[in-house]
């Protein structure tokens, strides 16, 4: 018995389709290049400080600040009118900008002893409260930024310069996108170009790891500013549901 073996023939791809699937095939692995580089470069961008045993050791590094004697009484006497004035003419600019209004219902976050609540008043929000650790009644309450005594979307406006004390930064932006408002805008100042000071708990290098932690809000603008040691002014408007 002959056993007769036919040959096949697999059909050719045409040029066309050929070409096509080869340039999918490279667009596919350019996507995996970049949203890696992008993942390298967002993490190498925000820094976790090394150093805190704990999350207690982080609070009580920073409470070693904040109850300093000597500096509460220089935040309290010959740095109030100054500080007042300097973030009285930011919160100024932004009411120019249509960022914040005198019906503003705001929010300082890591407020001290209260000079940006009392600017805030200034300019004529009234409705303005901060938190910090330590509490200076009438104008800062008790709270951890990392975990808001506040309700959700509380607030039309919140504010802070302390994102860089932030030992979860995801935990102090979530709180911020919990408790702010559907519409409200969020105004950070942060170090860009340079390391912030020894009670620092992260080092920031560029707005994007914001724009990913910020991921229930838009960005609204990148600005310059001179901020007691801050140099760029970031602000967020939650989006609207």
């Amino acid at each position: 018995m002959q056993l007769i073996y036919k040959k096949t023939t697999i059909p050719k791809l045409p040029m066309i389709i050929l070409v096509s699937l080869l340039f999918f095939l490279f667009l596919l692995s350019q996507f995996h290049i970049h949203r890696r580089t992008t993942a390298h470069s967002t993490a190498a961008d925000l820094r976790i400080r090394h150093g805190y045993t704990s999350y207690d050791s982080h609070i009580e590094r920073q409470l070693n600040k904040t109850l300093n004697p000597k500096l509460r009484k220089i935040w309290t006497t010959r740095d109030w009118d100054r500080k007042v004035s300097v973030f009285s003419a930011f919160f100024d600019s932004l009411k120019r900008r249509s960022l914040l209004s005198n019906h503003s219902k705001a929010l300082s976050i890591g407020a001290r002893v209260g000079q940006e609540v009392a600017a805030l008043k200034l300019v004529g929000v009234e409705d303005s409260v901060g938190i910090d650790l330590v509490p200076r009644p009438p104008l800062v309450v008790e709270g951890d930024f990392h975990a808001q005594p506040f309700d959700d979307e509380t607030f039309d406006f919140e504010f802070s310069n302390v994102f860089d004390h932030a030992l979860y930064p995801w935990k102090f932006v979530g709180e911020i996108q919990r408790t702010l408002k559907s519409g409200g805008v969020c105004v950070l100042h942060v170090a860009l170009s340079r390391r912030t000071d020894k009670y620092s708990a992260n080092d920031l290098y560029s707005v994007r790891p914001l724009v990913e932690l910020f991921n229930r809000s838009d960005l609204v603008e990148v600005n310059k500013v001179d901020g007691f040691g801050l140099d760029t002014e970031v602000v967020f408007r939650k989006k609207i549901k």
